[in-house]
């Protein structure tokens, strides 16, 4: 097995002189997101006006889910497969933005599922907006390669083109027509929204189409039944939920999502919000009362593992709920910019705490990658960046925690270090903004970016692989660095075993 990050910092990626052959995937012209850059943050505007003047997204996806019934779709939206008892499927989440970060994902990817029979993209298939054009680049060619069916739940920023790209793509359902969408009544709330809204693009047929030629084998085709939907795979059923702009389900969904929870198969949620994050429980609302959460805790209903997208890194929460073992996982790091880790306070919530916790980054590795990326940005290396080892001593000082990877003594922590620690919200507990669908930190948030990407390695993306039998679920988190070494065998930065009796 190759060393991960909990081992030495040569697994984490420090200091590996190769780089990786993921540059020979990628397009020759590629275009790099700033999330600073205004010509990206307008058109993602709609997160913006739905807090504001009201969220349509629940009218416009039960449109969507009655265009598919009329064309066809299974009632239930339940996709049974022939999968043996004992088999394996991949998950990746939080992908699209097709730069450096989400093409150096992909060897790996390619590599750790060697024989699996599907996978699950959770959140976030395109950045910024979800636009069919964009998803040659972000979607069918990094993925070309994959042999087997991609099955998706659309992120928030899929639903920035009301998820029209989303649907032609994964449900082979053409745009909704214009009469299908009420006008608002004039000078009221959604007549308001309506102003500024971002009407979705129509896409490029021919282009869409020659996209679509990169994953054409009969093997990999997947047509599922809307943007929800659970697939009955082996001996567990695996539900994917649609969490919209704002991270709340509606009520025709919540309504669906309870009768597919009923009966003993054991079950897996797949969400683009994940409902335990950053130290807090964010049980997710559905509209009319109660939470997702509620659904999943529900013994009758025999989860053992709710995923979610959305935030770009990885955490596991192992929670008790009256004496069975929940997996709260987080897993958004398939290959957009990468959420610190650093800012997640000392661990304490469902009776969870730091020796239960898992997360990567490691939070030391998370302060030094954003250390030495501001240290360049504000052209002051000398004063902001720190060295892997100077970050875990100042982390593990703040947190009152030790260490999770420590060869030898640890530096000094000194005042230098607490200040770039202090600034770059090193344990601040992070207060979520719905409006702007990002992390606000308490401590840095006027200064500098919660989220940032950089374009050379360790990049510090991850994907999973669960290997279903009878008796258990394998969850297993890898890490893509962009290093040559991590390409060819991925180290495994956590590993457990979910009973499923």
């Amino acid at each position: 097995m190759p060393d991960s990050s909990r081992d030495s910092a040569d697994g984490a990626g420090w200091g590996t002189k190769e780089r990786g052959s993921y540059k020979e995937l990628m397009p020759q012209h590629v275009e790099k997101l700033s999330w600073l850059d205004p010509r990206t943050l307008w058109p993602a505007r709609n997160g913006v006006l739905a807090s504001w003047f009201g969220d349509p997204t629940d009218e416009h996806r039960q449109r969507w889910v009655k265009r598919m019934a009329a064309r066809g779709a299974p009632a239930d939206l339940v996709i049974r497969r022939d999968d043996p008892d004992h088999f394996s499927f991949m998950l990746i989440a939080d992908t699209g933005e097709g730069d450096d970060p989400q093409y150096a994902v992909v060897p790996g990817f390619l590599a750790a599922s060697r024989g699996t029979r599907f996978a699950v993209l959770a959140s976030d298939v395109v950045y910024p907006v979800g636009n069919a054009d964009e998803y040659g680049t972000k979607f069918f060619r990094p993925y070309k390669d994959y042999p087997a069916p991609i099955y998706a739940v659309p992120g928030n920023h899929d639903w920035y083109d009301d998820i029209n790209g989303f649907m032609r793509v994964f449900c082979d359902a053409p745009a909704l027509p214009q009469d299908a969408v009420p006008r608002p009544r004039p000078l009221s709330r959604a007549w308001l929204r309506s102003l500024l809204w971002r009407k979705p693009r129509t896409p490029d047929e021919q282009r869409l189409a020659e996209a679509r030629q990169l994953r054409s084998a009969p093997a990999q085709q997947a047509v599922q039944p809307g943007p929800y939907w659970a697939v009955d795979a082996g001996p567990v059923r695996v539900i994917g939920i649609d969490t919209g702009l704002l991270g709340g389900i509606d009520a025709e969904q919540g309504r669906w999502l309870r009768e597919v929870s009923r009966g003993d198969t054991p079950k897996i949620l797949v969400t683009g919000s994940p409902l335990y994050v950053d130290a807090e429980h964010e049980p997710c609302p559905i509209e009319g009362g109660g939470t997702v959460d509620d659904i999943v805790r529900d013994p009758a209903h025999h989860y053992v593992a709710a995923i979610g997208g959305d935030i770009h890194n990885y955490q596991r929460y192992p929670v008790n709920v009256d004496g069975r073992i929940i997996q709260y996982v987080v897993a958004g790091g398939g290959g957009a910019f990468m959420h610190a880790t650093h800012t997640i306070p000392r661990v304490s919530v469902a009776q969870v705490t730091e020796n239960d916790f898992r997360c990567y980054p490691l939070r030391g590795d998370s302060l030094a990658f954003y250390s030495r990326l501001y240290g360049r940005r504000l052209h002051m290396r000398r004063f902001f960046e720190l060295s892997e080892a100077q970050a875990a001593a100042v982390v593990a000082h703040r947190l009152g925690i030790r260490p999770t990877r420590a060869a030898g003594p640890l530096p000094r922590v000194t005042l230098r270090t607490r200040v770039v620690a202090s600034l770059l919200g090193a344990g601040s507990r992070p207060r979520r903004a719905s409006w702007l669908r990002l992390p606000v930190r308490k401590t840095y948030t006027q200064l500098f970016s919660p989220g940032s990407a950089t374009y050379s390695p360790p990049f510090f993306k991850c994907f999973l692989r669960l290997d279903v039998t009878p008796e258990a679920v394998r969850l297993r988190c890898f890490s893509a660095t962009g290093n040559r070494e991590a390409e060819l065998d991925p180290p495994v930065e956590d590993d457990v075993t979910i009973p499923l009796a």
